[in-house]
């Protein structure tokens, strides 16, 4: 063998040594790496991968369950005013939008054809009312007939009977206001021919205020007089206390709701009528009840349950519910004040899975 070839051969063990070092140690390298990854944190003894949740814990707290709808504002009192006859305006005796009280004059049409004819028999009343005394006392001397008598008495009867049907249609030509409240903007000028059709103006009373509204016929026998209820006003946030007086005596065939009514005082005159409400109706409040979030609970084979945190792990609890909210349920029995609750990744939760509190309430 020479030289060349004697160190040929060196170099190719030398090669083939390293390599085979470098080969051999590759599963032990690779075992390292994985355990220093972050992951191999979440990665028990056990196989099963640890799972990120959020939980809260549970404490009392007062629970409210409420009916949420839409509902209307009215007015205590609404009418159309118009005049009761017809004839030319010739007096408009209010100014729009203003308070005024139960029988203020508003406006009045043309009276003096009657008017005349009360002067006429207002004339004829004392001459009347002379000749019954005269027959009276003739009577008194058998002077007379008590025919005669009674006879001019009818006649003293009936004129004032006419002059009460004058003074009546009269009445009838003046436009008065029949409750206390706000007259709006009016719908004709002096001068104007009014029928018994035209609308003047229309008057409210709006102290105190109703508020209408319909509630869904499962809650029908829920809602009664002295029920109370808040309501918010589009762009408000500030909220009004009102107490329901009145029900509908019959739910709605064709929408299945009963129609309510509720009376707020609005004793300064804020609010006006026309609006649309947010309306809270109270059924049951529960001042120290146990609520979780309604995503926390796994409904299961017809019962319901609960994962709380317990050493690292996840472990189920089955509950009794009670009144439900749009965002929580009230807990009756399974869990305890001071529980720690998981309220996400709850449908891949399993008996004993660990779990890692990403936050907590």
């Amino acid at each position: 063998m020479n030289k060349k070839t004697k160190w040929g051969l060196i170099v190719f063990l030398v090669c083939a040594l390293t390599g085979w070092g470098i080969y051999s140690r590759l599963p032990k390298q690779n075992a390292e790496l994985v355990a220093a990854s972050p992951q191999a944190a979440d990665i028990p003894k056990g196989g099963s991968k640890a799972l990120n949740v959020d939980a809260v814990v549970v404490r009392p707290g007062r629970l409210t369950d409420a009916i949420r709808v839409t509902g209307l504002l009215l007015p205590d009192e609404e009418v159309d005013l118009s005049f009761e006859t017809s004839g030319q305006v010739v007096s408009i005796d209010f100014k729009e939008g203003t308070h005024v009280t139960r029988g203020q004059l508003l406006a009045k049409v043309n009276d003096r054809q009657l008017q005349a004819q009360l002067k006429r028999l207002t004339a004829q009343l004392k001459l009347a009312e002379d000749r019954v005394y005269r027959q009276s006392t003739l009577l008194q001397k058998d002077a007379v007939s008590k025919e005669a008598y009674e006879q001019v008495r009818t006649e003293l009867a009936t004129l004032k009977a006419d002059i009460d049907i004058i003074r009546a249609q009269i009445e009838l030509t003046e436009l008065r206001a029949p409750f206390d409240g706000v007259i709006g903007l009016r719908q004709i000028s002096v001068g104007a021919y009014a029928t018994p059709s035209t609308k003047v103006a229309k008057l409210a009373r709006v102290v105190p205020l109703k508020v209408e509204f319909s509630v869904p016929e499962r809650y029908a026998s829920q809602v009664g007089a002295g029920t109370d209820l808040d309501f918010t006003l589009d762009g408000q946030l500030k909220p009004y206390s009102a107490k329901v007086y009145a029900k509908e005596s019959a739910i709605d065939v064709e929408t299945h709701t009963l129609t309510v009514r509720a009376v707020y005082p609005n004793s300064q005159g804020r609010l006006t009528p026309g609006r649309y409400a947010s309306i809270t109706l109270k059924k049951d409040e529960i001042a120290d009840a146990i609520a979780v979030p309604a995503e926390a609970i796994v409904p299961e084979m017809g019962k319901d349950k609960v994962f709380v945190f317990r050493s690292g792990k996840a472990q189920p609890m089955e509950i009794t519910t009670g009144i439900r909210t749009e965002s929580r349920v009230q807990v009756l029995t399974g869990l305890s004040a001071g529980d720690t609750l998981i309220v996400s990744g709850t449908l891949q939760l399993r008996t004993g899975l660990p779990v890692i509190l990403d936050h907590i309430d």
